[in-house]
């Protein structure tokens, strides 16, 4: 029986526990905050107990030894353990205001007893966020070999029922995710390619259109008698047609394909779900629309 692993990894107060969570409730074995020098132990006693499937948090806590980290991951996937990592991020304003509702010490923080006390809320915050840019530094690596994951502007229930997304595709197959986003709202980190359609027709200005979502017919209906969104999708499509091969063959597990227009309502989730029905009928094709899954 072959061991799957699920490593999370990722910033400190960007939803680890929660991704956790999910994999728990997806009947994963689950250890939190595992010694990196341990995770080559541990993995020979899962497979001795013929272990399925196991799913292993790190964070900055190890920091000292995380560098070890991509090199077991390669000697694992050597002996037939199918690995997948997460990379759970969300953007510097978010954590810092995270680790201000729940008054957490981030732990890369210097100890400094009564400083808030004491008045220095200012330095106190200029602080977190030098030990927040200090995590992303020495987490670096491994995010560069993970799927990214980005907490920032969605909810717990949310990030739950993603991460079950995309644990339910093969781990041996390029998983193609589409995401819809508001700009306003932010661009998501997670991304690895970003798509701007703020300048197509927007049904918002119709005031029939305007409370429905790209995925009604009446939208769609009337984004596909555009001759723009016709050559936008034409571009986008040809793009990926051209890269995907080329992305499969360097070994990616995931790509994210993040679309956006104003609202996230409309032209953007039209898009992802016209993309992802192609791209559905070769590739593993996920779909998320951030704006709207609430």
């Amino acid at each position: 029986m072959t061991l799957e692993i699920v490593l999370i990894t990722g910033m400190s107060g960007s939803g680890k526990s929660v991704a956790l969570r999910a994999l728990e409730d997806a009947g994963y074995y689950c250890v939190d905050n595992l010694p990196p020098e341990l995770l080559l132990s541990f993995v020979a006693l899962e497979q001795q107990a013929s272990a399925e499937r196991v799913a292993i948090a790190m964070d900055v806590r190890s920091a000292t030894s995380l560098p070890q980290v991509p090199e077991q991951l390669r000697q694992l996937r050597q002996q037939g353990v199918v690995v997948r990592s997460l990379f759970l991020d969300a953007t510097t304003d978010t954590l810092v205001r995270r680790f201000s509702e729940t008054r957490r010490r981030h732990p890369l923080s210097s100890n400094r007893p009564g400083a808030q006390d004491s008045g220095l809320a200012h330095d106190q915050q200029h602080a977190l966020v030098d030990a927040i840019e200090l995590e992303r530094e020495l987490l670096a690596a491994l995010r560069e070999q993970a799927h990214v994951i980005d907490s920032s502007v969605i909810r717990p229930a949310q990030l739950q029922a993603h991460v079950k997304s995309l644990l339910s595709a093969p781990a041996s197959q390029l998983t193609l995710v589409f995401e819809s986003f508001a700009f306003k709202r932010g661009i998501p980190v997670d991304a690895d390619y970003v798509f701007d359609v703020r300048m197509l027709p927007n049904p918002h200005y119709e005031a029939a259109l305007r409370d429905l979502t790209g995925r009604d017919e009446p939208v769609i209906a009337f984004l596909k008698q555009s001759p723009d969104v016709a050559v936008m999708y034409g571009h986008i499509e040809g793009f990926l047609d051209h890269w995907l091969e080329h992305l499969a063959r360097d070994h990616r597990s995931y790509v994210t394909v993040a679309i956006g227009c104003t609202g996230g309502q409309h032209r953007s989730v039209y898009l992802v779900e016209q993309l992802a029905a192609a791209f559905g009928k070769r590739w593993i094709a996920l779909k998320r629309h951030r704006e709207l899954d609430v």
